[in-house]
This record gives structure tokens, C-alpha cells and sequence, in this order.
């Protein structure tokens, strides 16, 4: 994994070779272990390189002929394509994935991005038109922003903020965004009105103007297999998945948290390193208190250690339990706005944070669990018999609406927006099947959004972290398969449990859907209204400008238990909303952001 930078223009590029250097320097996190620049008249381009495979002439920017190409991913087709290149000619000398792609758009141009799998944002310059690409389902990231004379792009927001021409201004989609659907977001937006990003399943070109395509979708057609072919078919596609991410140039772990999709990945993991003659090593996360403070609710069921005990057992791992502090906890919030560049998901982020680097003092690769809820159809909104009428993980806006001072209020109509972005989310899918529309809504806007998190957290600590279940081939034919396959006698995930049924103990097999853990220590809400009551105190700030004081008051004098409902998907109750505020605040001051509505 990498990260990249650049700056294009029609005309003679003026800015000077120290504005990419410093572009790229500052998103050195996700590639600590090389840098190159490119220069030309037209084109600056700079890359920072984790070195994961082919360690030796994998660097960039890589050049052939008159192509430069800087690249963010892992493809997991690369013999494939490599071998169908050297049939037409092509030589290779390394074993890349880098050179792989370089060489394949020379010979396909834009007809090689449905021929990746794989997790990618690159970009490829061919010495007139300039190409921004991001993978299918957003694994990647790859922001822009277009100016007079010239567009910018990056890797991560923070380094287009370095370009001294792009400005931190916030408007009402801005804070409509960051209000009504934060912490997830829409595709395509950005809350910096001068920073957008480029859509997954995407490519964008650049020659005078910047235009946008579409390479990718997912077709509605008829699939009559039986569930016992369905069955084959998803074991086949899912463990061919997760061999293929298993290459690697260095070692390789997983995470584990004894639910159904991670134990699957670490079951064939296991298998698979064990064939070598290597043990796989795996983590898991715990919160100091919840052994005593876990709080059951229609969606977190039990705890998971049990469940990482058996799979541990069960496969001889090496397994490494990390119990996190409340003061660590909190203590990393500010990091997560650092590699966010926008307030996230407050412990959720900041945990995952504190994994990943703990992850990293012994792996660069780490294999998880993501995208298999959505898909699979595992979260308890798959199961509603309501019609579909909004977001389902967006909860209680009104609780939140409600808090904004009222000239605020009217402004920004966080409910009118709410609703037109769910009808443009539904008109992007030529479907009027209520349940695909549902698994739409979920890859497209949820598992984006949790996607999002992951490659923040994960590289901040300079961690690739690679997700199995978001290969394109399982989303084409999970999206056409009989709904009650996925569904059935009342269990979510049924076809995939039946697939691996094999693999897993029983006892993990038969888990309820359990979410990503969240702290239960009082503690932590005690923590977070003292930060936020600290920055109440500034009068001019975000917070003060927007919110009714005596609204959040009152907020913190319950430490947000008077927050009973989540705000957002699953876990993010009252505590949580108090650290999003918080952060909030800390965001617009760290970014120096300017509000314009």
C-alpha cells in the first residue's frame, strides 16, 4: 500500500517541485519505506511506498515508454493478466503488481479496469490526458480538486490542503454532510467544498477539463442455482478470495473477533500457512471494563473472547489479546481526525487505531473481515419487514436536528437533504426490488463508509490491511442470488455459514452477528463531556456556533446516557455522540476550518 500526490495542467504546471514534495511528505504514514517525484512540463507527481511486493524494482513513479503511473493497491489477478500481456509481446522486469498495470492500460487503456481485481486508486499520465482511477468498491482512496488552471489530486485530504491554492471552506452541504449523515458520508463528497473525491467504480480524465465515466456495476440478471449449487459457488469464490490476498512478499496476519466472516478468513489463513509449515498469527481487541460493564442490546448479543478461544484452539494460532485502556482511548481521538481529516466514529476509530499499530510492530499485511454484513445481508436491517424510507444506520436524526441553534437549522434542512440523497442513492441502481435495493444502499453508502475507516486507521499506522470479502466477483453474485439464501430459518448470513460450516466450531458458527466492539466503561463518557465542556468554553468555536448551549449542557451533564438510542448504525450512543462533537470542534480548529453558509 502507498499513497500519491499530483498536480496536472493543460498548460505549463507553475508550481514549484517543493509543493509536491511537500504534498507527498505529509502522507508518508502510508508509505514510510520509499519516495519518488515526477516532473514535467505539464505534470508533478510524487508517491510514498510501503513495500509489500517486489521489494527490489517495484518503486515509484514508474515509467515505460511514455506512461508514468503512480499507484495505491494490491491487485490479486496479476498473473493472469501478466501472462495474457506476454502473449502479446510485453516483457516484465519485476514481479509487481505495479508494472502490471502500467503495461496493461499500454495495451488495454481503459478497457484494463474491469479486467482488475484487486483494492487500487492510481493515477497514469500518457503525455497528453491524465488518469485518475479508483477501485470498484472504494477500498482506496483518491481525492481532487479542481482549480482555474489545473487540477490537484491525492491519496488523502490533508495533502491537497497543503497546495497553498486550496482553501478549508465548509458550505451547507459541508455541514449537512458532517451533521446529518456523519460519520458515514456521500460518495463523490467531501465536507471541504473545494476537495471532492473520485466515486468508487470510477475513472476520471484530465485533458484541459476533468471528465467522469463509469466502468463498473452491478448487473440484475436471473441466477436459478439451487441452494446447495449457490453453497459451492460461494465457498469456491470466498476462499479463492482469500488465497489470492494471501500473497505477500512479507508475513501476513489476521484479525480476529470470533464472528463468522473473520473467523472464515483466519480458518483458510491457517490452513493455508500451515501447508509451509507456518503458524498464523491473528489479534483481537478488548476495552478495560467491558468484562464487567457490557451492556446487551437488540444488537450486541455477547462477548468475544469466548468465540476467539475456540478459533485459537481450534487452528493453533498465534493470538495476541489486546486490552485497551479508557485514557489510550480517548487519548487517541485527535489521532483519528489526523488520519481522517474529518471527525469519524470516535472510539471505534481510535480503537481500531490502537490495533493496527499494534499490529504493525510485527506485520505490514493483515487480512479482515469487512464487507460480508452487507452483502451477506448480516445486520438486523436486512430482517425489517418497514418499507425502506431512508438510510437505516443514519438513527434519530431529529435527536440531533434539534440541538442546532435555529437560523442553523432552517439554513441547512438536514432532514430535506437526508431524503434527496437517499432517492439519488436509490436512482444510481435500475432495480425495484426492495431487498436489492436495500443490499445497494449497503455496499454502496455503509460498507463505503466502514471501508473508509479501515484505510485510515490502517495506514495511519502504516498497516495494509486487506478485506477478502469485498472482491467483485462475490458482490456480482451475491446481488442475484434468492434473498432467501441469505436469510433463512430466521439466520443472518446463512449461506455463508453453511459454505464454511466445515471449517469453524460450532459454537462460532452459530453466533449471532455481534458488531465491531465499543467501550462500556462509564469512564469514557465521564472523559469525552470533560473535553467537550472544555471546548464549549471557546465561544467563537464550531460548536457555539452551530448548537444550542444549553441544548449541549445538558448532554454532558448526563455524560450522554440522555442519548438512550444510536445516533448511528449500532453502537454509537451518547458517549459516542459526545467524543463526534468533540472531535468535531478539534477538526475545525486543527484544519482551520472557515464556515460559509
Amino acid at each position: 500500500m502507498c499513497g500519491f500526490s499530483g498536480v496536472v495542467s493543460q498548460n505549463k504546471v507553475i508550481d514549484s517541485y517543493q509543493i509536491i514534495k511537500d504534498m507527498t511528505e505529509v502522507i508518508e504514514h502510508r508509505g514510510p519505506d520509499d519516495m519518488g517525484f515526477y516532473a514535467s512540463r505539464n505534470v508533478l507527481l510524487g508517491h510514498a511506498r510501503l513495500a509489500i511486493v517486489d521489494l527490489e524494482t517495484g518503486a515509484q513513479p514508474m515509467k515505460f515508454r511514455n506512461y508514468t503511473l503512480v499507484y495505491n493497491g494490491e491487485l490479486y489477478n496479476t498473473e493472469e493478466i501478466r501472462e495474457d500481456l506476454e502473449r502479446q509481446g510485453y516483457e516484465f522486469f519485476g514481479h509487481s503488481d505495479t508494472e502490471v498495470v502500467l503495461k496493461g492500460f499500454v495495451c488495454y487503456r481503459e478497457r484494463l479496469f474491469n479486467k482488475l481485481n484487486g483494492i487500487f486508486a492510481f493515477s497514469i499520465y500518457d503525455g497528453e490526458k491524465l488518469y485518475l482511477v479508483r477501485d470498484r468498491v472504494g477500498v482506496k482512496p483518491l481525492y481532487y480538486s479542481e482549480l482555474k488552471d489545473k487540477t490537484c489530486f491525492a491519496s488523502e485530504i490533508k495533502s491537497l490542503l497543503v497546495h497553498p491554492e486550496i482553501e478549508p471552506i465548509v458550505k451547507a452541504e459541508g455541514l449537512q454532510e458532517l451533521l446529518g449523515l456523519g460519520p458515514s458520508s456521500t460518495p463523490g463528497i467531501t465536507p471541504f467544498a473545494m476537495i471532492k473525491e473520485v466515486k468508487p467504480a470510477h475513472y476520471m480524465v484530465y485533458d484541459g477539463e476533468l471528465t467522469e465515466s463509469r466502468y463498473w456495476d452491478v448487473e440484475e440478471i436471473e441466477n436459478n442455482d439451487t441452494y446447495e449449487e449457490a453453497v459451492a459457488k460461494v465457498r469456491f469464490l470466498v476462499e479463492d478470495s482469500i488465497k489470492r490476498q494471501l500473497v505477500s512478499d512479507v508475513g501476513i496476519s489476521t484479525f480476529l473477533s470470533g464472528g463468522i466472516d473473520s473467523s472464515i478468513i483466519t480458518a483458510v489463513a491457517a490452513k493455508e500457512l500451515a501447508k509451509e509449515g507456518k503458524t498464523l498469527s491473528t489479534y483481537s481487541i478488548d476495552y478495560e471494563g467491558n468484562d464487567k460493564n457490557l451492556q446487551m442490546s437488540e444488537f450486541i448479543q455477547d462477548s468475544d473472547n469466548v468465540y476467539i478461544e475456540e478459533m485459537v484452539n481450534m487452528y493453533k494460532t498465534n493470538h495476541s489479546y489486546n486490552i485497551l485502556s479508557t485514557p489510550e482511548l480517548v487519548g487517541l481521538l485527535k489521532d483519528t481526525i489526523l488520519s481522517r481529516d474529518l471527525p469519524g466514529m470516535a472510539d471505534i476509530d481510535s480503537s481500531l487505531l490502537w490495533l493496527c499499530k499494534i499490529i504493525k510492530k510485527d506485520f505490514k499485511v493483515s487480512l479482515s473481515g469487512e464487507c460480508a454484513d452487507e452483502i451477506f445481508a448480516g445486520y438486523p436491517w436486512f430482517k425489517s419487514e418497514e418499507p425502506l424510507n431512508g438510510f437505516p444506520w443514519v438513527r434519530h436524526v431529529e435527536e440531533k436536528v434539534k440541538l442546532l441553534k435555529d437560523d442553523i437549522k432552517e439554513k441547512l434542512n438536514i432532514e430535506k437533504y437526508l431524503d434527496d440523497k437517499f432517492n439519488e442513492a436509490l436512482s444510481e441502481h435500475q432495480t425495484n426490488d426492495p431487498f436489492k435495493q436495500l443490499t445497494n444502499l449497503n455496499v454502496s453508502h455503509f460498507m463505503y463508509t466502514l471501508l473508509n475507516r479501515k484505510d485510515r486507521m490502517s495506514m495511519y499506522a502504516s498497516l495494509e490491511v486487506r478485506v477478502p470479502f469485498s472482491d467483485h466477483r462475490i458482490i456480482e453474485y451475491m446481488y442475484n442470488l434468492n434473498k432467501n439464501f441469505k436469510i433463512k430459518d430466521g439466520v443472518e448470513k446463512k449461506i455463508l455459514r453453511d459454505a464454511f460450516k466445515d471449517l469453524l466450531p460450532e459454537k462460532v458458527l452459530n453466533r449471532k452477528k455481534n458488531p465491531y466492539p465499543k467501550t462500556h466503561d462509564p469512564v469514557y463518557g465521564e472523559m469525552t463531556s470533560a473535553l467537550l465542556s472544555q471546548r464549549l468554553e471557546n465561544k467563537n468555536n464550531i460548536l457555539n456556533k452551530l448548537f444550542k448551549s444549553d441544548e449541549l449542557s445538558c448532554i454532558i451533564c448526563s455524560k450522554g446516557e440522555c442519548i438512550e438510542k444510536p445516533f448511528f448504525g449500532q453502537l454509537m450512543r451518547g458517549p459516542q455522540f459526545l467524543a463526534y462533537l468533540y472531535l468535531l470542534d478539534l477538526w475545525a480548529e486543527i484544519y482551520k476550518v472557515r464556515i460559509e453558509i
